[in-house]
């Protein structure tokens, strides 16, 4: 029997914040990397009553590494946390199956969350399985792409300013009719973790076969997963043919591409495509240049369309998230009611991607539907305490603020930390100084070595100039205050 929150007295939340609590401590053990790459797309799906945890992937490459590297480890992070568990066993999440442990307490409830993730702009995770039609024609299938869901559209995609230049690109690639000439190859969308970059690839993919195009959608482990196969089988040459027979190939979540054998076939790949005047569209957690597993060549060739980042959401458009999600939770159960104020609270309070937003409604519901209780300010602070409180500030690195500084102003770090003395480049420099000076805890002689090792004096200069101009250039105040939300972020 199933351990859920109906037919335990401990209750399904508290295994499911258990299973989060287990995450993070995965997450501080392994890393933020690590972590993001192989557990953030892991589900608890039930704990049953012999102490069986049932979690649940994505893939089957996802699944097969994760039994062979991660297995004991997360075993340990959770009964750590809950003697109620004893073993694990990971399965391939498929389209049906999404229905987590936090989505049983009120299936219906749950479910009007669910179908409201599947049609907006901030995406839940994409599902694998199946083939698109498209795809499907494509050698019989040799190559089985993941589906396109219909329900990620243009149509159903939230824009604001974070997302506007990348919405447009999009809707551009998505809509140009075969024999165009291409005018952005590849388009590569990057974002962190739910910021609708998925949701951005299933709208362009599924209006480009709406105009009949052959697209193929994968995503990388996919993409790896098909081409070592292939070459176990001895069907490489199948395999390059079909990806190089169609007319877009969609590529998700690229920071996964591992191994040089692959990432030269994919560059290959790459380069077929392009010089035959095919689309390529794809889509990473950073941009190019600091994709540390591709070659140079491979990561000049997709710098050399069109880079394009979706940042994160603003006040507004989390708002409008927001309204959406209750507004579909409200057809499903119409006694549901989130005053103004407590949408206010939570988009204030929630800021870092839109599967937050999704877990701060299910976590409203859930006290509405299971205690009776009227949904009021002093309830959701209550409720979502733990989601507010998690949400301190990172600590910033002097390596991420010469980054990211670097790159807002087109320049590079090497020119940052170089004794070139350009207007173009000592502007950047001196804010990069300031930013260390104010973001970190680092002393002035520690910030001069990391700067190319200057003197104290030279960070002191910086630190006041920039200081100063703040006050005068509101053009620079701009640009420090976007700075500092970045490297917060």
């Amino acid at each position: 029997m199933a351990l859920t929150a109906q037919s335990s007295s401990s209750g399904g939340g508290d295994l499911l914040a258990c299973w989060e609590r287990a995450q993070q401590r995965l997450r501080a053990e392994l890393g933020e990397d690590i972590y993001l790459s192989w557990f953030a797309r892991i589900e608890l799906d039930e704990v049953e009553a012999d102490g069986l945890a049932r979690l649940s992937v994505p893939t089957r490459f996802l699944k097969s590494w994760i039994q062979s590297h991660y297995a004991d480890r997360i075993l340990r992070a959770f009964v750590a946390e809950t003697d109620q568990v004893q073993r694990i066993e990971l399965a391939i999440r498929t389209a049906g199956m999404r229905t987590p442990i936090t989505a049983r307490p009120a299936a219906a409830a749950g479910q009007a969350v669910q179908n409201a993730a599947d049609t907006e702009g901030v995406p839940s995770a994409p599902l694998f399985g199946s083939v698109s039609a498209a795809s499907a024609d494509l050698h019989g299938g040799s190559l089985a792409g993941s589906p396109v869901d219909r329900r990620l559209g243009f149509e159903s995609f939230l824009v604001g300013r974070a997302n506007a230049l990348a919405h447009a690109a999009a809707k551009e690639v998505a809509q140009a009719r075969p024999g165009e000439a291409i005018r952005y190859n590849p388009l590569y969308v990057h974002a962190a973790v739910g910021l609708g970059k998925t949701h951005l690839l299933h709208a362009i993919a599924g209006a480009a076969e709406a105009g009949g195009r052959r697209v193929l959608y994968l995503t990388a482990e996919r993409f790896m997963f098909g081409f070592v196969s292939a070459l176990r089988a001895q069907t490489a040459l199948a395999f390059k043919e079909t990806l190089r027979a169609i007319d877009m190939l969609v590529i998700d979540d690229v920071q996964f591409l591992q191994g040089k054998t692959v990432s030269a076939e994919f560059g290959h790949t790459l380069n077929a495509l392009i010089d035959g005047s095919r689309q390529i569209v794809i889509a990473a957690d950073r941009p190019p240049a600091e994709l540390e597993s591709l070659d140079d060549r491979l990561r000049s060739r997709l710098a050399g369309g069109l880079s394009v980042e979706m940042g994160s959401l603003d006040e507004e458009l989390r708002l409008q998230i927001l309204k959406l999600r209750v507004a579909a939770a409200r057809e499903q159960v119409p006694g549901f009611d989130v005053p103004p104020s407590v949408l206010t609270y939570v988009a204030r309070s929630i800021t870092a991607n839109g599967r937050d937003l999704d877990g701060a409604v299910n976590r409203l519901l859930a006290h509405n539907t299971l205690t009776g209780a009227a949904v009021t300010l002093e309830m959701a602070e209550e409720a979502l305490r733990d989601l507010v409180r998690n949400r301190e500030p990172r600590r910033v690195k002097i390596e991420d603020i010469q980054r990211i500084v670097a790159r807002h102003y087109n320049v590079s770090r090497a020119d940052i930390l170089s004794a070139r003395r350009t207007a173009t480049v000592v502007r950047p420099r001196q804010i990069a100084m300031y930013l260390a000076k104010v973001l970190t805890l680092r002393s002035l002689p520690e910030i001069g070595r990391r700067f190319g090792g200057r003197d104290h004096t030279t960070v002191l200069h910086a630190v006041r100039k920039i200081d100063g101009l703040i006050n005068t250039d509101n053009a620079l105040a701009d640009d420090v205050d976007l700075l500092k939300r970045m490297l917060s972020e």
